[in-house]
């Protein structure tokens, strides 16, 4: 039996993927948590017994811990469960940060039951799953030779794109305003750019990251 955690901040989505997960043969849904602090708290309490093989995890939790850094923090752990994203975003910004932070998969919202159900038992197989579209994107910047930022540096301009101040994206990622600084300099380089808002434009330009939040 592959056990399940499901983790969104949409309490309507979450039943909705708890009632396709338990309709899975040999699947069940161990949890549910609203956001990555939530997940967190929820494994550390799950006997070992249920604890899960896969996470099911959205990006984008409204002002709780985002999926990136609940991925991060998840595969970090001694055993951890294989994390598999579930999102609407498939932005180079949000695809590489993901598989940076040690995601095993990558999906869409609009992907199909079926495609789900084989994602989860590819990723309790410790398979890489990446959605058509996403590995598409994938190729797509491999082919088209866009500016080469690391995934932290797409994180962070992905936050600048959507209005946060140096503190607030420190915050976010937890990292210091000093570190947000540097990632500045270095994605101006990279860009070719001077100011905060060039850069966005470079971004969105290229496609590295999406409008607004």
């Amino acid at each position: 039996m592959i056990r399940v955690v499901l983790v969104d901040d949409h309490p309507v989505v979450r039943r909705g993927l708890r009632a396709m997960v338990d309709d899975l043969p040999e699947v069940e849904a161990v949890g549910e948590a609203g956001d990555g602090a939530a997940a967190l708290a929820l494994l550390a309490e799950l006997p070992a017994e249920r604890q899960p093989d896969v996470v099911l995890m959205d990006l984008q939790m409204g002002t709780g811990m985002h999926g990136v850094e609940a991925t991060r923090r998840i595969t970090a752990l001694p055993s951890p469960p294989a994390v598999l994203i579930l999102t609407t975003y498939s932005t180079d910004a949000d695809i590489l940060a993901a598989v940076e932070a040690g995601a095993t998969g990558y999906l869409l919202k609009d992907a199909p039951p079926e495609e789900v159900a084989a994602a989860v038992h590819a990723a309790a197989r410790g398979e890489t799953v990446l959605a058509p579209p996403v590995a598409a994107r994938l190729l797509g910047r491999v082919r088209a030779g866009r500016p080469s930022l690391s995934p932290r540096e797409t994180e962070i301009l992905q936050l600048l794109a959507e209005g946060l101040a140096n503190r607030q994206i420190s915050k976010r990622l937890f990292i210091s305003e000093a570190t947000v600084k540097t990632h500045l300099v270095h994605i101006y380089d990279k860009l070719g750019v001077d100011s905060r808002t060039s850069a966005i434009a470079a971004g969105l330009t290229a496609g590295l990251i999406r409008a607004g939040g």
